[in-house]
């Protein structure tokens, strides 16, 4: 069973919100709408017009058809430098090299 194609749009957002670390209101302002408008589209109470979908992907630096994909899809096709650092891999780099230097003494 396949997603309707708003859901998908909706949940792509979301994704990509989550990959970047943005919130709705650093959204709204690069789309120069309101933080509630973002909600209310993403709520699925208003539709996300095809300008808004054109406007969506430029911010996220992607292909409109990217974003219509779906989540996985678009959170793939993001550049690298969009992404936010991953918490876990972070740590883990930290503890690693704190291990070696207390080891290297």
């Amino acid at each position: 069973m396949s997603m309707a194609l708003d859901e998908r749009l909706r949940s792509a957002i979301a994704a990509l919100l989550h990959a970047t670390g943005e919130s709705q209101a650093d959204l709204a302002a690069a789309l120069r709408v309101s933080q509630a408008q973002v909600s209310r589209r993403q709520s699925g109470a208003a539709a996300w017009s095809l300008t808004d979908c054109d406007a969506v992907a430029a911010h996220y630096e992607i292909d409109v058809l990217e974003l219509l994909a779906g989540p996985t899809r678009a959170t793939e096709s993001l550049p690298a430098q969009r992404r936010r650092p991953a918490r876990r891999t972070a740590a883990r780099t930290r503890r690693t090299a704190a291990a070696q230097e207390g080891g290297a003494r």
